[in-house]
């Protein structure tokens, strides 16, 4: 990596979406002086097995847009679209050394909501229609919370980092005493509590933080035992925000999953384990992507 930069999305707005990565991409290409074949762009969304159109995002305005050709256009270079968990599950595929998976991984990235991507063979798994690995949409409460993609009670509103924040904030709000530590660090502000400053807390021995945190964990647990019913991975890494957590989080993941898991103590088990790559891990699998289509042609 030559060099990095940072902007808010502005998640309601697709032309301001679009302006805000041109402007990044040029950033990046001036100041470092490289003149790029291709660009990949990792994003939360749908995406089309063209790699250019994403069909639908929950959390951004993007709706059956083409991306990738109105940004080859104002690029000058060909754009490669893919879902952020997808890039992100082949960044550390590639390059997280994770070479006891034997090309069988799935990854979770842990955010605003969860996304997923499979390798199988040594290969990303992109569906049909190429929006495989939308796991973040499981049902797993029939009449739950509602979700950004239409349906109710997805597993992204139970097991992700909003989904933290939104279950802490509330249960703090309808305490007596709140959870002191807790709301020292957020300045007293029920809203100002944020996924970071559960971690903390919990680190500094608040046991209510510590129960959201395995309250949390038993979510992903949960979801990542059936996805392993259905996708047999032989590793699960685990990636984005909520990812950084770190060991309070994973030893609740690992229980949960554990205890959750068919056929347990009968099959082989896969591994749980924080991603190595952090979230750069879908930075550069979407720039190694990019230059897979265009060594390609």
């Amino acid at each position: 990596m030559l060099a990095e930069a940072r902007q808010e999305s502005p998640a309601k707005d697709v032309t301001a979406i679009l302006d805000t990565i041109v402007e990044l991409v040029t950033e990046l290409r001036d100041g470092s002086q490289v003149a790029p074949a291709g660009v990949g762009l990792a994003a939360a969304g749908f995406v089309a097995r063209d790699r250019a159109t994403i069909y639908f995002a929950p959390n951004l305005a993007w709706r059956e847009e083409n991306i990738g050709g109105e940004l080859s256009q104002r690029l000058g270079c060909k754009v490669v679209v893919e879902n952020d968990a997808n890039a992100a599950a082949w960044g550390e595929f590639r390059f997280g050394g994770h070479d006891d998976a034997a090309g069988e991984l799935l990854a979770l990235t842990l955010g605003t909501g969860i996304g997923g991507g499979l390798i199988h063979q040594g290969a990303l798994v992109r569906g049909g229609f190429g929006v495989a690995g939308e796991v973040g949409h499981l049902r797993v409460e029939q009449n739950g919370r509602p979700c950004g993609c239409g349906q109710r009670g997805c597993w992204e509103q139970y097991g992700s980092g909003t989904a933290l924040t939104r279950r802490t904030r509330e249960l703090v709000a309808g305490r007596a005493d709140g959870s002191a530590h807790l709301l020292k660090l957020a300045g007293g502000d029920v809203e100002a509590v944020t996924g970071p400053m559960i971690g903390e807390a919990a680190s500094h021995g608040d046991a209510f933080a510590a129960e959201r945190l395995a309250e949390l964990g038993t979510w992903i647990g949960i979801g990542a035992a059936s996805l392993t019913a259905v996708l047999d991975p032989r590793l699960i890494v685990l990636g984005g925000g909520v990812s950084e957590i770190g060991d309070a989080l994973l030893e609740s993941v690992r229980s949960a999953f554990a205890a959750n898991l068919s056929a347990a103590g009968h099959r082989p088990t896969p591994e749980i384990r924080i991603a190595n790559l952090g979230n750069r891990a879908g930075v550069l699998g979407a720039a190694d992507l990019s230059r897979h289509d265009v060594d390609a042609g």
